[in-house]
């Protein structure tokens, strides 16, 4: 695959056909066509955004039932990926779905939870994909990704049907067709014979369609596999290019949701509310900390950094941050002198108006379960991450969530489901049976809290002074691919470093 600013191929109808001729495939082969690096960016970024909400739905809901399907479709159409066989104009989604897809595998072959994570996804997308696959589009799927797995043919109908239904461990299926069993070598059905799921005879496994999806995913996880320890050890030659390096780097755990900056909440909460806020509407991250800093009357710079920037982007305003962080160190016997030459210039930092004049926004969750763990005496951090079990579950005991919600929210900790059991806790304690959006960020749960709590409206603007305004530099816009990768890969970088320094004791 080659970057450069040449435009796309135009294809005729039959064309774009014979390139993509499946809502579905192996990845056998990459693309070859050029692409400029904007592309380049939007397609990974969409295609991570595809596989985040393809691992949360499979978390969340049993696979293959009829809410995962229905969700999944959705999830799929909001990215623009393709996902039916008999759908019009579906040139653009396939080629998407097949230049992101390689995309991400040098993003994602660099370490084995990488590649575990990847292959799990794209085997759920696939299995998603198969089950609407037409009966009559399966043959020719399997034959384009170089599975010999034949149907059974008519004069092979002397095998007795009672066997292979027997065989197959359906005894309640009926109305079983020889025509949907398939004939694969004995090899290839391991798993089914070990099971004693399948029917044999002369080295032969015959598979019913409920069957077969279990052999094609162990066909693709083979191969993809292989293939994404082949593309490891090239990898140097692809990060020695310096405009891919950042965004491959960063792009398995890069945050591409809302911002949830500053900018349209201002102003939306008085420092009275933010008590009864943290108890209905605040994520158990940010609980805990105000929690701690109302008990201590002080956080360290991690805790500071993490509340603040959320506080900012529920809408308290320059004013209100300088006054509710003054109040409460001095309530832990600081000395107001001290608190403005320390602490007021940060809290300005912050919020964009000393220094470089960035305008930091909160943190998302991946941030803040992957970046800067809390140490001793620190309170930030993701208590599902962070926390011991047993002090978690304490903690959620304290926060009146039933013992068979903490036990749902403990088992998703322990797969590693971080995200996913911050959501089931919106859920329980919001009395929601799907809160019907992915948990990704602290102030997505805060607002989407409100809305519930607000009958599906957002809070009302709290009157405050207007702010004396003060001019930001202007930023000259760019069409340049490479400007537009450097400012992505600024952005990416744009860490806690900068900003520790600002917080720190």
């Amino acid at each position: 695959m080659e970057f450069s600013k040449r435009r796309k191929l135009n294809l005729a109808g039959d064309q774009k056909n014979a390139c993509y001729p499946h809502s579905l495939q192996f990845y056998l082969q990459p693309p070859t066509e050029n692409i400029s690096l904007i592309e380049f960016e939007n397609l990974a970024i969409d295609r991570v955004k595809l596989l985040k909400a393809v691992e949360n739905l499979g978390v969340s809901y049993v696979k293959g039932h009829e809410p995962y399907q229905s969700k999944m479709e959705a999830e799929i159409r909001k990215v623009k990926f393709s996902y039916r066989e008999n759908l019009e104009d579906e040139y653009e989604a396939r080629r998407k779905d097949h230049i992101s897809h390689f995309i991400l595998r040098l993003a994602y072959c660099q370490s084995e939870d990488l590649r575990r994570w990847f292959i799990q996804q794209e085997m759920d997308l696939l299995r998603f994909r198969f089950s609407i696959l037409p009966k009559d589009k399966i043959q020719d799927f399997l034959k384009d990704s170089h599975l010999h797995f034949e149907a059974i043919s008519k004069d092979e109908k002397t095998f007795p049907e009672s066997d292979i239904k027997a065989s197959s461990f359906s005894p309640n299926e009926t109305g079983l067709e020889l025509e949907s069993v398939y004939k694969i070598p004995f090899a290839d059905a391991l798993d089914l014979f070990r099971g004693r799921k399948v029917y044999l005879q002369d080295g032969f496994a015959y598979v019913p369609p409920k069957d077969i999806v279990a052999i094609i995913l162990n066909e693709f996880r083979t191969k993809l596999s292989k293939a994404l320890a082949l593309t490891a050890r090239s990898l140097p030659a692809v990060q020695s290019d310096e405009r891919l390096q950042p965004l491959l780097n960063h792009l398995s755990h890069s945050y591409t949701g809302q911002d949830y900056s500053t900018l349209g909440s201002a102003g939306k909460i008085s420092l009275d509310q933010i008590d009864s806020l943290c108890t209905k509407s605040f994520p158990p991250c940010m609980r805990q900390l105000h929690k701690a800093l109302r008990d201590n009357h002080h956080l360290r710079h991690g805790g500071r950094m993490q509340y603040g920037l959320f506080l900012k982007g529920i809408g308290l305003t320059l004013e209100q941050a300088l006054q509710f962080w003054k109040q409460e160190f001095i309530r832990g016997k600081m000395d107001p002198d001290k608190f403005d030459k320390g602490y007021s210039y940060n809290i300005r930092h912050s919020f964009g108006k000393e220094g470089k004049r960035t305008d930091y926004t909160p943190f998302s969750c991946l941030k803040i379960i992957l970046n800067n763990p809390p140490g001793q005496g620190d309170y930030h951090g993701c208590p599902f991450r962070h926390s011991d079990p047993e002090l978690l579950k304490q903690k959620l005991q304290s926060y009146k969530i039933s013992p068979g919600g903490i036990s749902q929210i403990l088992d998703l900790v322990k797969g590693t489901h971080y995200q996913v059991a911050c959501q089931k806790y919106f859920e329980i304690t919001h009395n929601v049976d799907d809160c019907g959006f992915s948990l990704n960020h602290p102030n997505q749960f805060f607002v989407e809290s409100q809305r519930i709590l607000n009958g599906g409206k957002d809070m009302k603007k709290e009157p405050i002074q207007p702010e004396t305004p003060q001019p930001k530099p202007s930023v000259q816009k760019t069409k340049d691919a490479s400007s537009a990768l450097a400012s992505l890969n600024s952005s990416l970088k744009m860490d806690m470093e900068g900003l520790e320094d600002y917080f720190s004791d």
